[in-house]
């Protein structure tokens, strides 16, 4: 973690926190581990720029992506382990990798050898022949240029620690392995991750895990990018938006809709307008929810159980757009049923609502969003007296048939983003798009 978390990162942990809910919902026993990376090569880099100590760069931008995952409403890990607490886990694994023939040591490198384990390159479907491996550099004594670094040796001003091959710090694709196989143990479920991990990331995890004697990752589950202007969004390329910066200017709840319910494996192109969109198909969830609320007088719980539509699409490949569709018709119906003032049908629908927006993050009733919902509440009614005296001017200019000035306040109230809506018990109001 070199740096602060732009919405490409976060966009990441979304989707498999949508997939945890769901499996939770599902009724199976979910452990999500979350490791951290808190010792790597741009971690060095940047704490040489900044003339700070390497584990402050770290923990600074731990902080920074857990705030950022608290905001947009992510449950919490089960374990969430760092890379330098494993050391000892890693060393294990090397010295059995050596023993098995599958990796070796030079001038206090520990590499792995890519020729010695049948199937490498089998996730990124590549031909080892046409492999070009990124190096670093220090990276000395390889008997072949494809070959991957699990331990690199000290170098001055850098952090260290003993091995039985001298002093040196974990790269990174060992980080990952040692720590899944200390949380989730020889074989798991699902490994998840954006698709620039696959290559070389994944598939060197993988060629650890398997050469160590673990099964590993039964499934690889992989999300596309978050881009601008046809870009992926990155440090490097000065396109990034921060999750620190988009929270200021946006509900979180909103960008939890923007980012979340898109399909996992489809790429999001950033961009305001895109965020209005979703700020106003989200606006139209929450208005059907608050509506209902106040007609009933009273809380309404979460239905059991999901619409069998929203499970279908769920259950296919994390279908979120298709269950997302239905909440959106599950919402039209209930705004039908409260148009013919049909309670019970409402409640319902608000029920079966809930329960699908639970699994998907987005219950603005959920405890989890209470604070914003607190602050929001508060100037709700500071906002809601004021128009209450244009409203009533308007009721007055109605009651004397005065149309043109009703319809006049009515444009204005609309200029300024409000939406009037006339209902049986008088008008009501609400934000219109940005």
């Amino acid at each position: 973690m070199q740096a602060a978390p732009h919405i490409g990162h976060v966009r990441s942990n979304l989707n498999f926190d949508i997939l945890r809910r769901w499996f939770a919902y599902r009724g199976y026993d979910v452990t999500f581990i979350r490791n951290v990376t808190d010792i790597d090569d741009k971690i060095i880099r940047k704490a040489a720029e900044q003339n700070r100590p390497w584990w402050s760069i770290g923990y600074e931008n731990e902080r920074a992506f857990n705030d950022g995952y608290e905001a947009l409403g992510c449950l919490p890990p089960t374990y969430e382990p760092r890379a330098t607490g494993h050391v000892t886990e890693m060393v294990e694994m090397m010295r059995t990798l050596i023993e098995r023939g599958h990796a070796y040591e030079a001038d206090g490198n520990v590499y792995f050898d890519v020729r010695s384990l049948p199937g490498y390159l089998a996730l990124s479907n590549q031909d080892l022949d046409d492999l070009r491996q990124p190096s670093e550099d220090g990276e000395t004594g390889k008997r072949d240029p494809r070959d991957f670094a699990m331990w690199k040796s000290a170098k001055p001003g850098e952090p260290s620690w003993e091995t039985p091959w001298g002093r040196g710090r974990p790269g990174w694709h060992l980080e990952c392995s040692a720590m899944a196989h200390k949380y989730l143990g020889s074989v798991f479920d699902i490994h998840g991750g954006g698709i620039d991990l696959i290559f070389p990331h994944h598939e060197n995890e993988i060629a650890q895990a398997r050469g160590f004697g673990d099964e590993f990752a039964k499934y690889w589950v992989h999300n596309a990018w978050v881009t601008m202007s046809g870009e992926k969004m990155s440090k490097s390329l000065g396109n990034s938006v921060l999750v620190s910066e988009m929270v200021k200017q946006w509900r979180p709840i909103v960008l939890r809709y923007y980012l979340g319910t898109p399909h996992y494996r489809s790429t999001i192109e950033y961009s305001e307008d895109a965020l209005r969109e979703a700020e106003s198909a989200f606006a139209r969830i929450e208005g059907f929810v608050q509506r209902v609320v106040e007609m009933a007088g009273r809380p309404v719980e979460p239905a059991a159980d999901v619409p069998p539509a929203f499970a279908e699409a769920m259950d296919d490949d994390l279908g979120v757009p298709g269950a997302l569709a239905v909440v959106h018709t599950t919402v039209r119906q209930g705004n039908s049923a409260l148009a013919a003032d049909d309670k019970d049908a409402a409640v319902a629908r608000l029920a079966e609502v809930r329960a699908m927006l639970g699994v998907l993050g987005l219950d603005p009733l959920d405890a989890h969003w209470a604070g914003e919902s607190d602050q929001s509440q508060d100037l709700h009614g500071v906002v809601d007296s004021l128009v209450r005296l244009v409203l009533d001017q308007r009721e007055a200019a109605r009651s004397r048939k005065d149309w043109a000035t009703a319809d006049a306040i009515r444009d204005q109230l609309g200029q300024a983003g409000l939406v009037i809506e006339d209902s049986p018990t008088g008008p009501r109001w609400t934000l219109g798009p940005r």
